[in-house]
């Protein structure tokens, strides 16, 4: 996935680099996953296979009053149901106090809005969620990747925008939304996202499933962790050897 990176930091610094791989994700298998909250899994099954949009941006992004009002209007201009975990924005104690002018009316009962934590990895693999958007954080990142679901990416920190590039340019498995020349995004690019990768029928949603899926197969490859740590300690040996 990074090839070409590892590539120029190698001839830049005239440094080995080591991989260790994707070591993020390795679990224990005789650890007990708990089930998915009752109350999300209960609204989730109200709604078609693949219908839902959730949306995650993490524990450090805080976003303005006027961004996170854009973002809800955005979700509601789709048409889709959708489920947002995101911290209240600035100068608001809850979330419900940042609720655009009528919008608990409009989208009643199609719509979640928590402040809260909730369990991303049991959301995502949901059968009724079918996208995923987030600010490309690095955890929530191979959560989607890993995931069934399409992706759309909504970068807000300097890492995050760097690490967009990849999936969204470089394996073409996500979509980004477009900004605006203030920086930010309007309602109807985030919706212009979503409906993009959520219509069956568009060439760029089948584009990303497609290669999304491809992706997918070999980062669940059961060898592929355990075959980076491997090779990590062949590079090592080898260096120590050298050394010597």
């Amino acid at each position: 996935m990074e090839g070409h990176l590892c590539d120029y930091l190698r001839a830049q610094y005239e440094k080995h680099v080591l991989l260790t791989g994707p070591i993020l994700g390795l679990e224990d298998s005789n650890k007990s996953i708990p089930p998915l909250e009752h109350r999300w899994a209960k609204w989730l099954e109200g709604f078609e296979a693949g219908s839902v949009v959730f949306c995650a941006f993490g524990s450090q992004l805080i976003l303005e009053k006027d961004q996170f009002q854009e973002l809800l209007l955005g979700f509601e201009l789709t048409g889709l149901p959708f489920f947002l975990a995101l911290k209240p924005p600035m100068g608001c104690a809850t979330i419900e106090e940042a609720f655009p002018d009528g919008f608990e009316e409009r989208v009643k009962g199609r719509r979640v809005v928590f402040g809260g934590w909730v369990q991303h990895t049991l959301i995502l693999s949901h059968p009724s969620v079918g996208c995923s958007v987030s600010h490309c954080g690095f955890g929530f990142m191979w959560e989607s990747l890993l995931s069934d679901n399409q992706i759309v990416l909504v970068p807000h920190l300097c890492d995050q925008i760097l690490s967009t590039k990849i999936p969204s340019k470089d394996l073409k498995v996500a979509v980004e939304v477009e900004r605006e020349e203030n920086g930010w995004f309007s309602k109807e690019s985030l919706s212009k996202a979503v409906t993009t990768v959520m219509d069956k029928d568009n060439e760029v949603g089948v584009m990303v499933k497609k290669n999304h899926a491809k992706w997918r197969k070999i980062l669940s490859d059961p060898g592929l962790k355990s075959g980076y740590v491997d090779k990590l300690f062949q590079d090592l040996t080898e260096l120590c050897n050298n050394g010597k």
